[in-house]
């Protein structure tokens, strides 16, 4: 099978046994184990993260969380990546697609557990006191460790975490400029309104990298003062990644006085520019532009901005669910097409079910997933079937699709 979106890993819970018996002994020895997180001596430190993470045991993510600013750098990067691995669906061994994301070449797991979306992790609680040692270690001396803490934040803090915006907003003003990029991706993940002010200075940044994420993050928040800023970046790029992201920026924030903008370029030689333009008029809903993507929505010569075209009339009240369902068939096309139905949420769920029944077991296997995010208990009946389906991928794509909703309800 060539891409059910997610390949989950079953967490191993171990029961509280009652005392007395021979489990009650195995608890003791998991009792021993946490207490030598407070061990003097670093291997045992280590010794007790590798069995920690072995058993999957949700009640260590707390105790763990002071090892995350462990004097010992190879401490702290293994509490990082033990607290991240409670939170991953996936494992995410080697260079494999995962949750819609081929891995970063040279990124930090928890950089691609990041980069592969929200839903490459489970929607468990987060302990304060790992979010906050976790941003604390953003300004460790070693590089890796500050990077690995700042995405294993953005990759398992809730979306509501304006409390942490004042740290993040700091970052953005962070010496490692590795850091300052980062901390722009994590602000517009989280959609921390408060950021905006920082994220335009940022526009300005020495750093290409930093200049980029900052204009992507201003668009993922919706900061309208940072259009004007935006649209002269545009005109500054005229093309490649500077404009791409600026024009996606606008895409996302969908003022109407963009409108002109997006309809100019819809017609650029640039594929993600003519992506980032159809986005946007579907997004700012602006009825003018509907004869505009019906003439080009089957015609253009890119696979990407059809699909594009295809969700902005969706948006326009279009019926485009099916040609979108479609294009989960595609490997290429499917981490594109599952943010689409992530951000118009619930309300397609249902009419999206109908493709839990398609031939494809692709089709059926990435269906499932995306409604694990979108759907609620009618979508989890509707999963029920197939949990017999004859494809194996399928079969665990809908079981952790049910999981991920009753998690989500509860």
């Amino acid at each position: 099978m060539r891409n059910v979106l997610a390949i989950f890993i079953a967490a191993l819970f171990i029961a509280t046994p009652l005392p007395g018996t021979a489990a009650h002994a195995q608890q003791q020895r998991f009792d021993d184990v946490v207490r030598n997180l407070r061990n003097p001596d670093p291997a045992a430190r280590m010794t007790a993260l590798r069995l920690l993470r072995e058993s999957k045991h949700l009640e260590a993510i707390e105790p763990i969380a002071a090892l995350v600013l462990d004097p010992m750098d190879g401490v702290q990067l293994a509490a990082i990546d033990t607290e991240l691995s409670f939170y991953l669906v996936d494992d995410m061994p080697g260079r494999r697609r995962v949750a819609f994301f081929v891995e970063v070449r040279n990124a930090g797991r928890a950089e691609n557990a990041f980069s592969a979306g929200p839903l490459a992790v489970w929607p468990r609680p987060v302990p304060g006191v790992l979010l906050t040692n976790l941003l604390a270690a953003v300004d460790d001396e070693n590089q890796k460790v500050r990077i690995e803490a700042l995405y294993a934040f953005g990759a398992i803090a809730p979306p509501a975490a304006d409390a942490y915006g004042t740290v993040l907003i700091k970052a953005l003003d962070h010496y490692d400029p590795a850091i300052r990029a980062g901390a722009a991706r994590v602000i517009g993940r989280l959609k921390i309104k408060s950021a905006g002010e920082a994220l335009i200075k940022a526009v300005n940044d020495s750093q290409q990298p930093v200049r980029l994420a900052a204009m992507r993050a201003l668009g993922d928040i919706g900061e309208a003062t940072a259009i004007r800023a935006l649209t002269e970046q545009l005109e500054h790029y005229r093309k490649g990644e500077g404009a791409w992201s600026a024009l996606d920026a606008l895409a996302r924030i969908a003022h109407p006085s963009s409108v002109a903008t997006f309809t100019a370029r819809l017609e650029d030689k640039d594929p993600f520019i003519r992506r980032a333009a159809a986005e946007g008029l579907g997004r700012t809903q602006d009825a003018s532009a509907r004869p505009l993507l019906e003439s080009a929505v089957s015609t253009d010569p890119s696979d990407m901005v059809r699909a594009a075209m295809s969700y902005a009339l969706q948006r326009l009240g279009g019926n485009f669910i099916a040609r979108l369902a479609n294009s989960l068939d595609s490997d290429k096309l499917t981490p594109q097409v599952a943010g689409y139905f992530l951000e118009m949420g619930s309300p397609l769920a249902r009419e999206l079910a109908v493709h839990l029944r398609d031939p494809s077991e692709t089709i059926r296997g990435n269906t499932a997933t995306i409604l694990g995010a979108i759907g609620g208990a009618a979508e989890s009946t509707l999963l029920q079937p197939l949990l017999q389906d004859r494809s194996p991928e399928v079969r665990r794509a809908a079981e952790r699709a049910i999981e991920r909703i009753a998690m989500r309800g509860a």
